[in-house]
């Protein structure tokens, strides 16, 4: 089995059919149906399911995919590597950020990353960990900045905490809870939860049972920065989020804090990396930028 032959089969997973994977990958269609056919002989199974729109992974075939896609992950980082061990600024880093970070690290890590590795490609993806786990294992992230549950996978991956963190609750400019003091004045609103931040549902009830409060009716999910800010900005919606919050500039002009007297405990924001390998130079180079991006945002909150 050949790296051609992976290449192929991720292709046609990927597009959905052979003539596209061929154009994707500028060969032709016979090029491809043979490296099929050669691992599908080699395994004793076949990897796709032939229909009239095209072709789909049969469980071997989703089974053999995973795999491979780790291998070729692992390849390219192998070149990336070596190529950044050699002084190249090339190659490609992917990671994923909570909105919390992208609005309160992201803006002082860009500028000084590109002037370093100005010709490495970057991938940024919003997320929470449990929608980024699988990719950081499969090495199709290098890493994972934001909160992370109380028990990632034990071995497989290492957690640093950059900095401990609180939520506040925001409205709408006027809102008719605007004048708040108190959690409890809040129990009768209506809130929108997150997709993005971890378990937010579980989250939000708990810091009202916490202070012996009914749960929060819910009547919004967004899955989005953009859309909790719209949403709320444009309902009588509340919701619970990061403070980091604050420090973007469109939540100033469309959102306002609820100043309550309690304390919104939040996870602590991590770094979080595989556990068995080394992040590439230019991976932990960014990785870097985040820690000290942490450092500096925890000085200005505390001054």
């Amino acid at each position: 089995m050949k790296f051609r032959h992976l290449r192929a089969i991720t292709a046609v997973a990927e597009r959905g059919s052979l003539r596209a994977a061929a154009r994707h990958l500028g060969i032709d269609q016979p090029s491809i149906t043979r490296s099929i056919r050669e691992v599908e002989q080699e395994l004793g199974v076949a990897l796709f399911e032939r229909h009239p729109r095209g072709v789909s992974p049969t469980a071997m075939g989703q089974a053999f995919l995973r795999r491979a896609g780790a291998i070729q992950n692992e390849l390219r980082l192998a070149v990336d590597e070596i190529a950044q061990m050699r002084g190249e600024a090339s190659g490609q880093v992917a990671v994923t950020l909570s909105s919390a970070v992208q609005m309160s690290l992201l803006p002082r890590v860009i500028a000084p990353f590109r002037r370093r590795y100005d010709d490495v490609y970057l991938t940024l993806r919003e997320g929470s960990f449990p929608t980024a786990e699988a990719s950081l294992l499969e090495g199709a992230i290098d890493f994972y900045v934001g909160p992370v549950p109380e028990a990632p996978p034990k071995g497989e991956v290492v957690v640093e905490k950059l900095f401990d963190n609180t939520r506040l609750v925001f409205g709408r400019k006027g809102h008719p809870k605007a004048a708040a003091k108190t959690l409890a004045e809040l129990a009768d609103a209506k809130w929108i939860r997150t997709l993005v931040a971890v378990d937010n549902a579980t989250e939000l009830a708990q810091v009202f049972e916490h202070f012996g409060l009914r749960p929060p009716i819910v009547e919004m999910t967004a899955a989005s920065t953009m859309a909790i800010m719209l949403a709320v900005a444009n309902s009588d919606l509340l919701t619970m989020l990061p403070k980091q919050w604050l420090e973007f500039v469109g939540t100033r002009e469309l959102l306002q804090p609820i100043e309550i007297a309690e304390r919104l405990p939040a996870p602590p924001v991590c770094i979080v990396s595989r556990a068995r390998l080394p992040l590439t130079p230019a991976a932990e180079f960014l990785a870097d930028l985040f820690r000290r991006a942490s450092g500096r945002h925890v000085q200005a909150a505390a001054g």
